[in-house]
């Protein structure tokens, strides 16, 4: 069965349980729960989940879980759904998860509304039925789920189990960002440069991608800087190009990681730096980035913030060639003689 991918599987992804609250005392709770409190019985699972003053112990968890879920609490049901959807802590069951979400669901629950429709979805634990899926999704993304919200906006965006609407997946990547979802204000302004589901306005792209990176959202620093760069949207500027550059490139993006060696290798905005330029190359190079890869190769191959190495060039610009990189291509068959 074909699996969704990109942004599905990760918005997809179990719901994590909000940290235990307060600094209620083990003893109290524990003797709570054995008296049969749902609440306390719920708080002795978070803490075997997360090994929060007892040793981690998922299937224990588990049990507490089931007890609180049992008399109708609600998180309980959700996350008991998610420990048989992961297979932790029990053995995996997708008709189970599906059994104690509908549970939680029927009560209100956006996430356990949100992980219905994606069984549906997947046809995991249940026949595959896109439409049921929209329903319970469209449930969950009215209510303010963001995850609902942008899986929606993914289906529609892209076309997959329904008939593509960029509009309307626009719409609800909107309602999300309008929430503060950093991966939807990005996707956002994304689509506001290149004109696709709404008229092409690059001071509108700035601003999504604004509000996403100063949440610290990557791909968004990264976008914000490259509008930077080639002044689309604001006025050129290749010093707060370079400041959001860094910020992604320091969380590992390696976009950001190539763009900051080009321009300490050029010297825009910066100090030219061949052997600054050689690192941040190298860094987004060995995260299988093909131009850092290429880039990095040509700082071996002309001795640039390093002695010139032709064996070293050759190998960097094999893994990039092997990743498509025609110029790399090139430059192999260059540097062979052929």
């Amino acid at each position: 069965m074909k699996r969704l991918p990109g942004v599905l599987m990760a918005l997809a992804a179990l719901s994590v349980p909000p940290a235990i609250q307060g600094d209620d005392k083990l003893a109290e709770t524990r003797r709570a729960a054995q008296q049969g409190d749902a609440k306390a019985q719920y708080k002795m699972a978070l803490r075997y989940q997360f090994g929060k003053g007892v040793e981690r112990d998922i299937e224990k968890s588990a049990d507490w879980y089931r007890r609180a879920a049992e008399q109708g609490h609600i998180k309980a049901q959700t996350n008991l759904g998610n420990l048989y959807r992961s297979g932790k802590g029990v053995e995996k069951d997708y008709a189970a998860a599906l059994r104690w979400y509908r549970k939680a669901a029927d009560q209100g629950d956006t996430p356990a509304q949100q992980n219905i429709g994606f069984l549906y979805l997947e046809g995991k634990g249940v026949d595959k039925d896109p439409q049921e899926a929209l329903k319970w999704l469209k449930k969950a993304a009215g209510q303010g789920d963001t995850r609902a919200q942008m899986i929606l906006g993914d289906l529609y965006w892209h076309g997959r189990e329904v008939e593509k609407d960029p509009a309307e997946g626009l719409r609800w990547y909107r309602q999300a960002a309008e929430q503060e979802d950093p991966v939807a204000q990005h996707t956002l302004g994304l689509a506001y440069f290149f004109g696709k589901g709404v008229a092409k306005n690059y001071a509108a792209s700035v601003k999504w991608h604004r509000r996403a990176a100063k949440q610290g959202f990557p791909p968004a620093q990264y976008s914000l800087g490259l509008r930077y760069a080639k002044g689309k949207g604001v006025k050129k500027d290749y010093k707060a190009a370079r400041k959001w550059y860094l910020r992604s490139a320091k969380k590992g993006y390696p976009d950001a990681q190539n763009n900051l060696g080009l321009m300490y290798r050029k010297g825009q905005g910066v100090k030219q730096d061949y052997g600054t330029a050689l690192k941040w190359f190298r860094k987004a190079a060995e995260r299988g980035h093909p131009l850092a890869q290429f880039n990095l190769g040509n700082m071996y191959r002309k001795g640039q913030g390093v002695e010139p190495d032709q064996e070293q060039a050759k190998e960097w610009f094999r893994k990039a060639a092997a990743l498509g990189h025609k110029s790399a291509k090139k430059a192999l068959k260059e540097l062979d003689g052929n």
